[in-house]
């Protein structure tokens, strides 16, 4: 593989991990979903659910986002390891958000990532998330509304 390859190769995995926070913040259900091989796996054992296939993932996400009153995650740089087509990694997400119920949410967590390159570029074979902080403190802080005409 050569050198620009590598750098090729890293720079969109870094970006595929960057469309799947938009997407989810964006409320992109399809594209979350596009970003998964067909028979990709995105798992959560910190409340014992995983979801394998594109089609399970985009309901899931859907259902998922229809929780929150507000929620935002940021991802930040984490490690890439390419083997040929496929690759291992970490990123490392910040996350907070009220739910519709009352229930507010901050934490850190690791993604640890299975990559796959395909035809249509690189996709996620697995993303599981493991949650190293969580804190549940209601937040005092609330969504502005939408912006008015001034």
């Amino acid at each position: 593989m050569s050198d620009i390859q590598i750098i090729v190769d890293r720079v969109e995995i870094e970006a595929l991990r960057g469309e799947f926070t938009d997407a989810g913040m964006m409320r992109d259900y399809d594209r979350f979903a596009s970003l998964f091989t067909q028979d990709g796996a995105w798992r959560m054992p910190h409340i014992n659910v995983e979801f394998v296939s594109r089609e399970e993932i985009r309901a899931a996400i859907e259902r998922l986002q229809g929780l929150w009153e507000f929620f935002v995650q940021t991802v930040h740089l984490g490690t890439i390891r390419l083997e040929g087509d496929t690759a291992v990694g970490r990123a490392y997400t910040a996350e907070f958000g009220r739910m519709h119920d009352g229930r507010s949410n901050l934490n850190y967590a690791i993604y640890h990532d299975r990559y796959q390159r395909t035809s249509d570029g690189w996709k996620f074979a697995e993303r599981v998330y493991e949650v190293r902080y969580l804190d549940a403190t209601p937040l005092a802080g609330s969504a502005p509304g939408p912006v008015r005409d001034a």
